[in-house]
């Protein structure tokens, strides 16, 4: 890990478990105005360890522990004020509908909230950043060219909180302890003088993976291909991926008999028209299948990008996507098998087709079983207002994203994307 992933993982994740146990002692002791002990503190801590469990799901749901929030601190105040409301509300609904572990709740909560948001916010803004800040980087040689290089450079170098530092291209740094080398780029006698020093070789598409979350598109082969997306899945993966489908799907068909009545009124009022709209989209392999879907246009979605015709999102249409309840109805084609709840956005098939032939491998995303959200949707940012690519080079990201997924495809994968798509819905915050 050159950025250091894991570490930033777990040194955010110990510091909030301190955080929240030390908070519990202070409020216990501002309560009862005495240096807690095991006997006061014994009732508390069944119940406060599955509140801290929980805060921590949801912080890991809002991104607190993704290595871009690390990497962008600016960001961390909104990020950590929403998530808290968050955990206050679901803190106090923790305490007030179980009853059952016997604590008066109104003023320890009290108190623990305002404490646990004092020191959360004293740990996130001022104790870890400098515990974090790095003195000095690790020196590196980028051979590599091309638009992704010259990306790569500029997101390292433009960020002291990478452990790395690239040094300048018209200069070759013999003295670099890394290398990161695109085979294309590197000359022979590059190569053999930095092997011959035991420097750390590191490939130019590993180190843009980790960086950016996605593959580098201009690097993929056929071997590429025939390595990370004709692999077959182990058994296991394959069942209980398909068990989560079914059950997700039954929950959706739920909600969405529950909220049909609503929407379908709330879309007449506004714009009459069909309620729901069928759909011929690529499916699996390329194959062609009907999907359902709440209309959220005012003519429907005929595959066209923004401003290409006259066709728009009513207001309606566009609260339903804003929370992805448009999808819902598409709980039919979960059942059948023909969508999973996770995996890349399939296209309309016109719009498909249109795609395939612009760029390189488009086809090859549906090797594996569409899916309702997927990586690139939790990642991607596009332009306000837009919730889907809107260009040819948009979707060129997208596939890089889906291409990412495919490689590293697994059950905690998914259940990343699951996490991270449930904060997209409910509490909206910026994606790292």
């Amino acid at each position: 890990m050159i950025i250091g992933g894991r570490r930033v993982f777990l040194l955010l994740f110990i510091g909030d478990l301190v955080a929240f146990g030390i908070s519990l002692y202070l409020t216990l002791w501002l309560r009862y105005g005495t240096m807690p002990d095991s006997v006061l503190l014994a009732p508390y801590v069944v119940p406060f360890s599955f509140l801290f469990l929980l805060w921590t799901l949801v912080f890991y749901s809002a991104g607190l522990y993704s290595k871009r929030l690390a990497l962008f601190p600016s960001r961390v105040p909104d990020a950590l004020f929403k998530t808290q409301s968050a955990n206050i509300f679901f803190a106090a609904l923790f305490f007030f509908l179980i009853p059952t572990f016997g604590i008066a709740p109104k003023t320890i909560l009290v108190l623990y909230l305002i404490v646990s948001l004092i020191l959360i916010a004293s740990w996130r803004l001022w104790a870890y950043p400098r515990l974090a800040s790095r003195r000095s980087r690790e020196q590196a040689v980028l051979f590599a060219h091309g638009p992704e290089a010259d990306e790569l450079f500029a997101e390292v170098n433009g960020n002291p909180r990478y452990s790395i530092e690239f040094s300048p291209r018209d200069q070759e740094n013999t003295r670099a302890t890394i290398v990161v080398a695109d085979e294309v780029s590197i000359n022979a006698d590059s190569a053999h003088r930095f092997s011959s020093t035991e420097k750390q070789v590191i490939a130019f598409e590993d180190m843009y993976e980790e960086v950016f979350d996605r593959v580098p598109l201009s690097r993929l082969g056929q071997a590429w291909f025939r390595e990370h997306v004709a692999a077959t899945d182990p058994l296991t993966y394959v069942f209980v991926k398909r068990g989560i489908d079914i059950i997700g799907g039954l929950v959706m068909g739920l909600i969405t008999i529950i909220v049909t009545p609503f929407v379908a009124l709330a879309l007449q009022i506004e714009y009459p028209g069909q309620v729901f709209l069928v759909q011929t989209r690529l499916g699996q392999n390329g194959t062609r299948i009907r999907t359902y879907k709440f209309r959220s246009m005012r003519f429907g979605d005929r595959g066209a990008w923004k401003g290409e015709g006259a066709n728009e999102a009513t207001r309606v249409g566009s609260f339903l996507r804003k929370i992805s309840l448009d999808e819902f109805p598409q709980f039919i084609n979960v059942l059948k098998g023909e969508l999973s709840l996770i995996g890349p956005r399939n296209d309309i098939e016109a719009l498909g087709e249109r795609l395939s032939d612009a760029i390189p491998y488009y086809l090859s995303r549906y090797s594996v079983r569409p899916g309702i959200t997927g990586w690139a949707q939790i990642n991607q940012r596009y332009e306000p207002g837009n919730v889907s690519p809107q260009s040819v080079e948009e979707t060129k990201v997208r596939l890089a994203y889906d291409f990412y997924y495919l490689k590293h495809r697994s059950l905690g994968l998914d259940i990343v994307i699951a996490l991270k798509t449930v904060k997209r819905m409910f509490f909206r915050l910026s994606s790292w």
